[in-house]
């Protein structure tokens, strides 16, 4: 059971991505959207309860990309495709194509990174380039500020959603740090045990109850975050790099540039 229960955890959140495909040929964007949600809440629960059960295995890391794969790539570019990208023509097509074969190269570059062992130690707090979960999220902004009514008259206009669509991908596939949140939740002080259920029953209250409005507001505070998370991942490279300096005691050998591409590769 240690083995089934987190690739069963893995296979409800394909389930709830292809079930968001559903949806959207269906017109029920609210709950497509949900759908894209609890598939990105159930992949940050499987890897979790894989390492807690110790039944992690090859087998359920290969499951976990392709399923990713899905329902932050392919999904995603057909809610869009659907919802306004197919008016668009063949620039709203290569536009859902560009986003969906990203997702699939920021998969790939990601399982080849977590193999390498040359990686420093606070690189757990970064991922290279935006996750592909946060990515699908992220991505439908448009879709949510257009149900709200908020720029009705420009931003869903499918030739800008196409192109913004165009800029997620390259977010996904570029080499910007950015924070993973794996250290959030290790561990939690025993005087913050119940605000901290406070707090997360009224996240998903406000989640359930005003899910576009919390949802951009959540996309426009990530895409918000980016900078920051260069300029703390920026820090930490350059921090390397005098300890490097005062082991060797030569100050002339350090290439920065070489040193931030080697540890950019390894965020996450």
């Amino acid at each position: 059971m240690r083995l089934i229960i987190p690739n069963l955890v893995t296979l409800l959140a394909l389930c709830s991505g292809l079930t968001a495909v559903r949806m959207a040929y269906e017109g029920f964007w609210d709950f497509a959207v949900g759908a894209i949600l609890l598939a990105a809440v159930l992949d940050g629960v499987d890897g979790r309860v894989a390492r807690y059960m110790k039944g992690t295995s090859r087998f359920g890391a290969e499951l976990d990309s392709l399923a990713d794969f899905v329902n932050f790539g392919v999904t995603p570019a057909l809610m869009l495709y659907l919802w306004i990208l197919k008016d668009a023509g063949s620039l709203g097509w290569i536009a859902a194509l560009i986003f969906a074969i990203s997702a699939a190269l920021r998969l790939a570059r990601f399982n080849v990174a977590l193999e390498d062992p040359q990686k420093p130690a606070w690189a757990h707090r970064f991922f290279t380039g935006v996750p592909a979960p946060a990515g699908a999220l992220t991505v439908l902004l448009p879709l949510y500020l257009d149900f709200l009514g908020l720029f009705p008259h420009w931003f869903a206009d499918e030739a800008f959603v196409a192109f913004y669509t165009i800029a997620i991908a390259f977010l996904l596939i570029s080499r910007l740090p950015t924070y993973s949140g794996k250290s959030i939740g290790t561990r939690v002080r025993r005087d913050l045990v119940l605000p901290l259920f406070v707090v997360a029953v009224l996240i998903v209250a406000l989640v359930v109850s005003y899910p576009f409005r919390m949802l951009a507001g959540g996309s426009v505070l990530y895409l918000l975050s980016i900078p920051f998370s260069w300029r703390a991942h920026r820090k930490l490279v350059l921090a390397d790099a005098s300890m490097v300096l005062d082991d060797d005691g030569d100050e002339c050998d350090t290439d920065l540039d070489n040193l931030g591409d080697r540890d950019k590769d390894h965020g996450g």
